[in-house]
């Protein structure tokens, strides 16, 4: 089995390790374009030598934001606007990956030092839409998708995703969990259409699948693709582990290079016992049966911890964020304590104790 801090090729692209950054929302962008504060957090990152860092969830379109300070991607300027985080990371031989997002019902928020309400119109709110008109608790109904709206926005997933590349991302990822709009369809609980996008299986999963076998056809074979599912909905009713395993076997045979394996977020009051890795067996089952590269992520925050995910098969990566925010240079500490040298940049070289 490889180690925390052996090197992981996936297509085209090389991760110096297996500790990544997760995508981590910073409400920070104004009008959906990126600034100072995303280069700081990004690019501090890049210092600690992850293998790769997980921009966060960008609006495809607009409305696709989870908040009305979050970025998206649907002009040139905005995806542009990475560029120089991009090259600062590709600077130090860190890979860096966007996830491309669209929030459905759960988005026109505010900012979360605001309580998180909905944003009035007024505000730089707007309408939602999903994939019924069934709200998510204490938000407002969202408007259901046309069929229509639904092509549009496999283009619009499609569009963002050659823009990022041109802008130096290295992954491209498609959020399809935490009950964001890709969630809302695959899930019975907000899925209750009764065209050829709801009702079924196959239904429900058809947005997902036809936007991922568009993304991938438009990128290069040499350009890696993930996908974030959230593996459970954690109650009997909802979308199920076996479900996510049935879809990680069609996502393979689409050309996905990596299932990044979240849980829950379409039901406000699932009985999630969030413990140290609680999300790794989902992980671990979708890797035994698939047979696809799988990450884990979910309170992920200690070197042995991390390190025996790895060794012992249950992931083939690990995303972190809370530990990364309290240390942006958790790789390099990891490193140190499971006595592993690793490239360090040469500004910090004088820190080891390594030697």
């Amino acid at each position: 089995m490889p180690h925390l801090f052996d090197p992981m090729t996936l297509r085209g692209v090389t991760f110096n390790n297996r500790v990544w950054v997760s995508p981590m929302c910073q409400y920070s962008a104004k009008d959906g374009l990126i600034g100072a504060w995303h280069r700081g957090h990004l690019m501090s990152f890049a210092t600690g030598m992850p293998g790769l860092i997980m921009a966060e969830a960008s609006g495809v379109v607009p409305e696709g934001r989870i908040s009305i300070g979050c970025p998206s991607m649907e002009t040139d300027e905005k995806v542009d606007a990475f560029r120089e985080i991009n090259d600062f990371a590709h600077s130090l031989g860190v890979k860096m990956g966007i996830q491309l997002a669209h929030a459905g019902r759960k988005a026109s928020c505010m900012l979360p030092w605001d309580d998180h309400r909905i944003a009035s119109i007024e505000e730089g709110g707007w309408e939602t839409v999903s994939a019924s008109a069934e709200a998510y608790h204490g938000m407002p109904a969202p408007r259901a998708l046309t069929v229509a709206e639904i092509k549009d926005l496999v283009a619009a997933f499609v569009a963002a995703a050659v823009r990022a590349v041109k802008a130096g991302f290295d992954v491209v990822e498609i959020h399809a969990a935490h009950g964001y709009l890709f969630h809302q369809f695959y899930s019975p609980l907000s899925n209750k259409r009764t065209d050829e996008y709801g009702g079924s299986f196959e239904n429900r999963v058809r947005f997902l699948i036809e936007t991922v076998r568009a993304v991938r056809a438009a990128l290069s074979d040499s350009v890696p693709l993930f996908v974030r599912i959230s593996a459970s909905d954690w109650v009997p009713e909802g979308w199920s582990i076996e479900e996510s395993i049935e879809l990680s076997r069609l996502l393979k045979e689409l050309g996905v290079d990596l299932v990044d394996v979240s849980s829950g977020g379409n039901l406000h009051n699932a009985p999630i016992k969030a413990v140290p890795g609680f999300q790794v067996p989902f992980a671990t089952a979708i890797k035994d049966a698939v047979g696809i590269p799988v990450s884990a992520v979910g309170l992920i925050t200690e070197a042995k911890q991390a390190e025996e995910i790895i060794t012992e098969g249950k992931a083939d990566a690990v995303f972190l964020a809370r530990a990364m925010i309290r240390n942006p240079r958790w790789a390099l500490n990891a490193a140190e304590e499971l006595g592993v040298k690793i490239h360090w940049p040469e500004q910090f070289d004088r820190g080891r104790t390594l030697n």
